[in-house]
């Protein structure tokens, strides 16, 4: 039978977040319901809010999230109830022509659930990034639902569901950083920071991160970074390349999505080195650069699409490294609230006060 539970929408642009009566309907086939543990308070959240994705209102926030397997439809094999999940908005294909080339982490044909949650009067719910998880219970598709360690803290792990595998990835995945490379981050936010940990991990020496608040800085150093750069204060391209031997970095990840950041970051690698672009620009934002720059530097100018994961690959390696104490998923969260504190949540986040919210059903 369906069932009614608490959920937050976003009514309309703008619109103060409500927590409503949300009907979940039964699973169909390749479909999941799941119980939700913990959800993080991600910037594209507050996106869907201001409109910045699409109109289609009200939407379900909350897609970062982490639970346990209630039920499966007919079909299903992926998953079964009780298990301990991690949700991802990357429920891969595997008949597409990336999947076919053996690239499943490029899947250009992703699914979500097929039914719809609704509000209790009928209205259809758009669930962001096809999950809606500020939620007491979620329909997503099966594939959409990652298996790992039950012992590993949800509030923690959920987190690789968007932001830390968005950063880890974007430099271990993408970027390709390896041991002995030099790696700047521009954008010390919890993707930003995700970058740095991930660089760290994967055995960068040098490490620069570049942000304007000097707290975020701080916190970037307990990620790994080896130099911080104020970027209100001093010439970020100058002092990647003084930390560099004046080369610049052999990969530079840009975790704000502005023209002149991602302009800061052509500017700051080394020849052959590589751009990556994690940062999510709004659709206004355009970058102009002198095409001989381009051909003489050489390298690579790289998007990260969700750090470039696989997550049936990557979350239970990350979860791994994070029970064995490598992996500090723990200093991502900043905070632990209820249902009705997503605004002020995402408040905080707007001033740069939190790396991470997290909900806590």
């Amino acid at each position: 039978m369906p069932q009614t539970v608490k959920g937050v929408i976003a009514r309309s642009k703008d619109a103060d977040l409500e927590v409503v009566d949300i009907v979940v309907p039964d699973p169909g086939p390749g479909e999941a319901v799941v119980k939700v543990h913990t959800c993080g308070v991600c910037h594209t959240d507050l996106h869907y809010k201001q409109g910045g994705i699409n109109d289609e209102f009200p939407f379900l926030l909350g897609h970062e999230a982490a639970g346990v397997v209630e039920a499966v439809g007919e079909g299903v094999t992926e998953v079964a109830p009780g298990d301990f999940v991690i949700l991802n908005w990357r429920a891969v294909c595997g008949q597409c022509r990336a999947c076919q080339k053996g690239k499943p982490w490029y899947c250009f044909a992703t699914h979500n659930a097929k039914q719809k949650m609704t509000l209790t009067d009928g209205t259809e719910l758009s669930p962001a990034l096809g999950i809606g998880a500020f939620i007491e219970k979620t329909l997503v598709a099966a594939g959409q639902c990652t298996k790992v360690d039950p012992e590993a803290d949800a509030a923690a792990v959920g987190l690789l569901g968007c932001g830390v595998m968005a950063g880890f990835g974007a430099a271990v995945n993408t970027g390709g950083v390896g041991m002995g490379d030099s790696v700047a981050v521009i954008g010390c936010g919890g993707v930003g920071n995700a970058a740095i940990a991930g660089a760290q991990l994967a055995g960068a020496t040098t490490i620069v991160a570049v942000d304007i608040d000097d707290e975020k800085l701080d916190a970037a150093r307990r990620f790994g970074a080896t130099h911080t750069v104020n970027s209100s204060k001093t010439d970020p391209v100058e002092a990647i390349k003084g930390a560099t031997g004046g080369f610049g970095a052999d990969v530079v990840v840009e975790a704000v999505g502005r023209p002149e950041t991602y302009e800061q970051a052509f500017y700051a690698r080394d020849l052959a080195g590589t751009v990556v672009l994690v940062g999510v620009p709004t659709p206004d934002k355009q970058v102009t650069l002198p095409m001989i720059e381009i051909f003489g530097r050489g390298g690579a100018l790289k998007s990260s699409w969700y750090g470039d994961c696989l997550p049936s690959r990557d979350f239970p390696m990350l979860v791994d490294l994070y029970r064995q104490g490598r992996f500090d998923l723990d200093a991502f969260v900043t905070e632990k609230i209820g249902l009705g504190d997503v605004e002020k949540a995402f408040e905080k986040m707007e001033r740069g006060e939190v790396l991470r919210s997290v909900v806590v059903l």
